[in-house]
């Protein structure tokens, strides 16, 4: 495997600049009782002020909270108990690690973004329905001015498996309509972009396996680059196991994702990341 050179990003975090010099380590926090790993579910306030420490502890650069499950048939959430959920998290989360570590929000709702954003001084949001969910979320987070997270998926996550037939190969259609999201989003002043291929979103496993063979087309959207596939399906069907059972998978396909140049990985299992992050950027050193 051919390393890919790192190339570095800043981000403007409610005014400060902020470096992406190495992959980051973004740590899943699920205040939803439905989440696919049924390990990573804090729904109650002492449990999500543990968690967050521990991943902090473990090295974790953000920690990304989500209040609406997103794996097929998962529950409808209204988005006040969705903003209900979020208050109970995000504050118990900056009661328990402070203001140094960055936050992010797992959502696609606009209102409920602002909310984050301006009430709670939450630093990036991340859409897994790349805009198309509401369509009041690129002004919304133009006005906010913080960095967003732009996720490639078709349809619903209760219909997206649907949606899996691409007119060609499926990375160079990932990579076009991601494109014309980002520069949409830069024409209406959203500055600070972050691109997601969206494994297992719309995608067979095959084809999440196409992405990831040819991650490196990805810096062509000159934005840093997330790569979500901690103890997916994508790891489960090839090694028949289950999500429990796909930590190792997870740290693999972690490890060639930061080979090929990713700047983020969203995982569960902080502690597993950071030691693969670090033996990545070593190996890079010395390369």
């Amino acid at each position: 495997m051919n390393n890919c050179s790192f190339k570095k990003y800043s981000l403007n975090l409610h005014g400060k600049l902020v470096e992406i010099d190495r992959p980051w380590v973004m740590g899943i926090l699920n205040a939803t009782p439905d989440s696919f790993f049924s390990e990573s579910r804090v729904m109650e306030e002492g449990a999500i002020a543990q968690r967050a420490r521990a991943m902090v502890v473990e090295g974790a650069d953000i920690l990304d909270i989500g209040a609406y499950s997103t794996r097929p048939g998962a529950e409808e959430v209204t988005p006040v108990e969705e903003m209900k959920r979020l208050d109970m998290a995000v504050k118990a989360v900056r009661g328990s690690v402070g203001d140094d570590v960055i936050l992010s929000v797992d959502t696609f709702r606009a209102d409920v973004a602002r909310h984050c954003v301006e009430e709670l001084g939450v630093d990036i949001i991340n859409d897994i329905s790349g805009g198309d969910l509401d369509t009041e979320m690129y002004s919304t987070v133009a006005q906010l001015q913080v960095p967003y997270i732009v996720m490639h998926t078709r349809g619903t996550p209760a219909t997206m498996q649907q949606f899996t037939n691409y007119d060609g190969d499926v990375a160079a259609v990932v990579l076009e309509e991601l494109a014309r999201k980002i520069d949409t989003l830069h024409q209406m002043g959203v500055n600070d972009v972050i691109a997601d291929p969206g494994f297992g979103f719309a995608k067979t496993v095959e084809q999440n396996y196409r992405l990831l063979s040819c991650l490196e087309v990805f810096h062509a959207l000159e934005v840093p680059l997330l790569v979500g596939v901690s103890r997916k399906s994508m790891i489960q069907k090839v090694l028949n196991c289950t999500a429990q059972e796909a930590l190792n998978g997870t740290t693999v396909i972690n490890t060639i994702a930061m080979m090929k140049g990713a700047h983020i990985i969203r995982v569960h299992d902080v502690k597993a990341a950071v030691e693969a992050r670090n033996l990545v950027s070593f190996t890079n050193r010395n390369s």
